[in-house]
């Protein structure tokens, strides 16, 4: 198992309560929730991975389970990982998809990759 599974079924059921269209994709060795065509938050292990930007950061940092995203030793910007402890009870899970989803309308898009032309 690459992440959570059970994690996942508590998310999917909290995205179908809440009516929020989203995609699931299989990501960096986890599961990645895109919502607006945009990565929102996901699972990594048994973490969840928040993308809450900066303006919040700090604050959210202080809440039980949250340390900065570091795959290579160098922090994201504006994205958490928060341990199991910090997602366990209904309410804390909710209030992290909740804190993504404000941020989803600011944050950018990853840029397309453009397609190679055929006979070039």
């Amino acid at each position: 198992m690459a992440y959570d599974e059970y994690l996942q079924e508590r998310i999917d059921r909290i995205l179908s309560e809440k009516n929020i269209l989203h995609e699931a994709r299989k990501m960096m060795g986890g599961l990645c929730y895109m919502v607006d065509e945009k990565m929102c938050f996901g699972i990594v292990k048994g973490d969840f991975m928040a993308r809450v930007g900066t303006e919040q950061y700090s604050i959210l940092m202080e809440r039980e389970g949250a340390r900065p995203m570091d795959f290579t030793k160098r922090p994201m910007i504006g994205y958490l990982f928060v341990a199991p402890e910090g997602v366990d009870r209904e309410d804390d899970l909710e209030f992290w998809i909740q804190r993504c989803l404000d941020f989803n309308p600011e944050a950018k898009a990853s840029k397309k990759r453009k397609k190679s032309s055929e006979g070039s």
